[in-house]
């Protein structure tokens, strides 16, 4: 279905347009800056921003600026960007290029996470996100990589829901296989073994898609299986760990017997980008081992494993579990806040999903907050559910979670609490063969102490994903439409299009427990807790029985401050 009550577009629309780093430096003076409104040339589309849903990736790019990763160096002051990067769109017009493919009144969810010649191009980032009533998407948005980085909606949906398919489709990438599972084709690849290793590791064709090998602390016999299981036209050579380091980075990185910890980080931090080191050890590491956790996330760099001596069997689907365990054990960190808030909804949501969800955080009031939402969506699943507020003293997190499981550990433990702490404390909550998921970003460069040990001797693994794919989201809308997820019930606040600036920094004050999403279309809305909407004699009683967000209460917003085309 499309907006049937199409309006054409005004001449000219308002835009908080980003000039350097800090809220100071958006918009003009604290307020939106009109701009005019281009009509589309024949590969463009002219949209309507109907909703942006504001994310703690908005605040990141604001306190960095131009030196935000996926800016590259960008002068904001000459070239400015747009936040806003969770957006329903409508289409106003069509270029005639594109007339085959959309239509006027065709609603649109976009997907951010775009990718040109596999360069990071994010909408919201390098192109001008949707913080702006109006504006026009052209080939860098519908003619990527992967196409048209859109996912078709309709009126079943509300715009603010459309919006908050983004966060969630993050959500679902988490539990999607994305590291890579096998040594890399043409890559390179190290060799760190110990000269007085002779084992007959047997590596079947793990060496043999290599372009380079690089050894390291190899004994004779075992150079000589290397050589005889590398590809006839890989170069092989011999380094020292110094030498090989100096020459990184490399795809794979294969560590074969008994390490020290330092020797194993040094193999960590000589990973590329996606790159996986495999450990073939059967005996533990003495020690942590310091890792930069932020690559983990960002860089999607992967730790595999096996204690036999195929190393093979450190690669593959046995070894990489994705989803969280049937029947298992899922905690996740930082439940009051919206990211916590979706993972645990999703959890419960699973027809084959965890027996015990556990959600914690520091802040009790925030997560009491939380524990409203979600215990009626444990109960009608079936599911149960334990919210908990948990002190910062060291060992908290995995005192509480071993009291609730026997001693035994979580299965999966969510981090999304940018914090590296939180993801030592994770760590040590986790069951031996567990999953540490990294959902929230820490910078690169932020190093903790990590146990590799249970990766390669029970199949634990870390990991992280940033962004999502366009069939995520397409995911998401598919589950919303089929009543399996609500991204409607993460609402916290919503506001008009002046309000970008304060609503921003009330996400950067923990003002509301949910999201906040912008109505740009909607002027004259002050910033409002969805909460507070409950005693609007018009509104309130349009709000869900536990108070969420509706698509009636979005209509009857939209009808007291706006147009009158709002899904039906």
């Amino acid at each position: 279905m499309n907006d049937t009550t199409l309006e054409p577009a005004p001449p000219t629309a308002l835009a908080w347009n980003v000039y350097g780093a800090g809220i100071d430096h958006i918009g003009r003076d604290g307020r939106p800056e009109s701009v005019d409104v281009p009509r589309p040339r024949p590969d463009q589309l002219l949209i309507r921003v109907d909703a942006v849903g504001l994310c703690f990736s908005d605040i990141k790019l604001l306190r960095l600026g131009g030196d935000h990763p996926k800016l590259y160096g960008r002068d904001l002051t000459k070239e400015p960007t747009r936040l806003g990067h969770e957006t329903s769109v409508t289409v106003i017009e069509v270029g005639d290029e594109l007339r085959y493919r959309f239509q006027p009144g065709q609603r649109l969810a976009i997907q951010p996470d775009i990718y040109v010649n596999g360069r990071s191009t994010a909408y919201g980032y390098t192109i001008p996100g949707g913080l702006i009533q109006y504006h026009v998407i052209g080939p860098e948005v519908l003619a990527a990589d992967d196409g048209a980085y859109v996912v078709p909606v309709d009126d079943r949906m509300g715009y603010a829901e459309t919006a908050l398919t983004e966060p969630w489709a993050c959500v679902e990438a988490s539990y999607t296989q994305r590291r890579r599972l096998e040594p890399l084709t043409g890559g390179r690849l190290w060799v760190v073994a110990r000269p007085d290793d002779d084992n007959a590791y047997a590596f079947g064709s793990v060496l043999r898609g290599a372009a380079e090998i690089v050894m390291s602390g190899v004994s004779p016999l075992l150079e000589t299986a290397i050589r005889a299981a590398a590809g006839p036209t890989a170069g092989v050579t011999t380094g020292t760990i110094d030498e090989a380091a100096a020459t990184g980075p490399f795809d794979d990185v294969i560590a074969l017997g008994h390490h020290d910890p330092a020797t194993i980080g040094r193999a960590a931090d000589a990973l590329a980008f996606r790159g996986v080191l495999a450990i073939v050890s059967d005996a533990p590491l003495d020690g942590a081992v310091e890792i930069d956790v932020g690559r983990i996330h960002y860089h999607y760099t992967a730790y595999v494993g096996t204690s036999g001596l195929d190393v093979s069997a450190a690669y593959g689907e046995a070894r990489n579990r994705a989803e969280l365990r049937p029947r298992g054990v899922a905690v996740v960190v930082g439940a009051a806040g919206p990211m916590g808030q979706m993972h645990i909804e999703r959890a419960l949501a699973m027809a084959d999903g965890p027996r015990l969800v556990v959600g914690v955080d520091l802040d009790a009031d925030r997560l009491a907050s939380a524990r409203a939402k979600l215990e009626p969506v444990a109960a009608a699943r079936g599911r149960e559910l334990r919210i908990v507020a948990i002190g910062r003293e060291a060992g908290a997190l995995e005192a509480t979670v071993r009291e609730l499981t026997d001693g035994h550990g979580a299965d999966d433990v969510i981090v999304t609490a940018p914090s590296g702490q939180a993801v030592v404390s994770a760590a040590a909550a986790m069951a031996p063969d567990g999953m540490l998921v990294l959902f929230a970003g820490v910078p690169v460069g932020t190093r903790v102490a990590l146990d590799l040990s249970p990766v390669f001797l029970h199949g634990a693994q870390y990991t992280g994903t940033s962004g999502s794919r366009i069939a995520d989201q397409a995911l998401v809308v598919e589950k919303t439409i089929a009543g399996e997820l609500e991204p409607r019930r993460a609402l916290a606040a919503v506001g008009g299009i002046e309000t970008a600036a304060e609503a921003l920094q009330a996400l950067v004050d923990g003002r509301y427990p949910g999201k906040i999403v912008v109505f740009p279309q909607l002027s004259g809305l002050p910033l409002t807790a969805v909460a507070d909407l409950a005693s609007d004699p018009e509104i309130g009683p349009k709000l869900g029985a536990d108070g969420s967000w509706t698509a009636d209460a979005e209509r009857a917003l939209f009808a007291r401050y706006g147009r009158s085309a709002v899904p039906t």
